[in-house]
């Protein structure tokens, strides 16, 4: 009888560890909901994220992923059939996912978010952008027992201006929610052709394990440090960034892990282009960096010819 008993508490111990693995690693649900809700409105402006949740899905405290989408800060929109199919894609994997709408600041602004675009601007918009960001996940977390949602597991993803929103979101300290717990900070990042105005704002308590996505010849986001558009210094949007490279420099001297994957000679099209070509790399990230904790530092580089004459070359990508 004790025999018997063994086995069983064997087989059932196996079979929810396999359960356990294969979530997070692999296509686990068929069906997803997707709903609407106003976290915030602003200036009479509502803002919107739309929620996908995994259906006939048990667990009550799941991994969430926050994504937003990018356009400048004067355009795009989260429910864009790209940012859909990922959102969905994610889902099946087992994670909350929700897709952000946050202030278009730029938007009918005739200076644009380039060169002509006053470096004051410029930091405000990213200023709002994050707050709005930080709103988004508060309404997450105070609605976690609806949602199924983990405030500890709580990953940030974005791209171009969105990655540029994450990034500043994420470095931030541990924020508090009004957790019993305590302030908290988000699990992880991916950024997808973003930077940051300042890199001081990593340090021990706010860094993150992070996945970076760049291509060394990316015109309108620096894949390390260089103005903004590359705006000549006479510019009212002269403004430096530190983007995917010079981030990762800075985490590993502080060694916390991250995952940088550049693409020589890739422009800004690598803002979108690994939520369809890289999802098995955002999926490794996501299940090994951050719910298991155990990621390294690693570095990918995808072969092609970079344009030295313009952007300041890089070994690597020397073919």
């Amino acid at each position: 009888m004790i025999r018997q008993y063994f086995i069983f508490s064997f087989i059932f111990l196996f079979a929810f560890t396999l359960q356990a693995q294969e979530r997070y690693q692999s296509d686990w649900f068929d069906e997803i909901s997707v709903e609407t809700y106003t976290y915030s409105t602003k200036d009479g402006e509502n803002l919107d994220l739309d929620i996908y949740i995994p259906q006939g899905d048990n667990e009550t405290e799941r991994a969430t992923i926050i994504y937003v989408h990018g356009g400048g800060f004067s355009g795009g929109a989260r429910d864009f059939d790209d940012v859909k199919e990922f959102c969905n894609r994610m889902a099946n994997y087992g994670y909350v996912v929700a897709s952000v709408s946050y202030r278009l600041t730029r938007k009918g602004e005739p200076t644009g978010f380039g060169c002509d675009c006053p470096v004051t601007d410029k930091l405000n918009t990213f200023n709002a952008a994050v707050e709005d960001v930080q709103d988004a996940t508060f309404f997450l977390i105070e609605n976690r027992e609806q949602f199924g949602i983990n405030p500890q597991k709580i990953i940030l993803a974005g791209s171009s201006a969105g990655a540029e929103t994450v990034l500043n979101t994420a470095y931030q300290p541990p924020y508090c929610y009004g957790l019993d717990s305590g302030p908290v900070s988000f699990a992880g990042v991916i950024g997808m052709a973003g930077a940051i105005p300042d890199t001081t704002v990593i340090y021990d308590e706010s860094a993150v394990p992070s996945l970076l996505f760049h291509g060394s010849d990316d015109n309108l986001v620096p894949y390390a440090t260089a103005p903004h558009h590359y705006c000549d210094k006479d510019q009212p949007g002269y403004l430096i960034l530190h983007g995917s490279y010079t981030i990762a420099e800075k985490l590993e001297k502080l060694h916390v892990p991250y995952w940088l994957h550049t693409t020589c000679g890739g422009g800004h099209e690598m803002a979108s282009k690994p939520m369809k070509e890289y999802l098995d790399v955002i999926v490794d990230f996501c299940y090994t960096y951050v719910l298991k904790g155990d990621g390294e530092d690693r570095r990918t580089i995808v072969e092609g010819k970079q344009d030295t004459a313009k952007y300041s070359p890089y070994n690597f990508c020397e073919e």
